[in-house]
């Protein structure tokens, strides 16, 4: 598994979603769900194609297991952490509703970037 190519491939898709949602959300103005079209392209584009770019500049990092431990644990975290905050805001679901959901996402994301951190700080020569 090449990580850095499906870190910044996953960024790309994120990007069209991110772009196609802010589209929406302007011609039905409806603005409340900036908080949904932020993440998207913070954790979705941005943060994924950053990823990437520094898997590829620095292959040592990205040969790791932690790596790939890494990719998962932000792409499924993001996923997830995006439909409970649309749903949200949509007003299918109530803020009481994300729990334990939501948490265990962000949790996710978060203990893949820990991973990150460490790769980086034991595999960076």
């Amino acid at each position: 598994m090449n990580v850095s190519r499906y870190f910044i491939l996953a960024g790309a898709v994120y990007l069209i979603i991110g772009v196609c949602f802010g589209i929406y959300m302007a011609s039905a103005a409806k603005y409340s769900f900036a908080p949904v079209h932020a993440h998207i392209n913070l954790l979705g584009f941005t943060l994924m194609t950053v990823f990437g770019i520094l898997y590829r500049v620095f292959p040592e990092t990205g040969l790791s297991r932690l790596a790939r431990i890494h990719f998962w644990l932000h792409l499924g975290g993001t996923v997830v952490m995006l439909t409970m905050l649309y749903l949200l805001f949509a007003g299918h679901i109530r803020n009481s509703a994300m729990f334990p959901i939501a948490p265990i996402s962000e949790a996710a994301i978060l203990l893949g970037i820990v991973l990150y951190a460490y790769n980086v700080l034991t595999n960076l020569k």
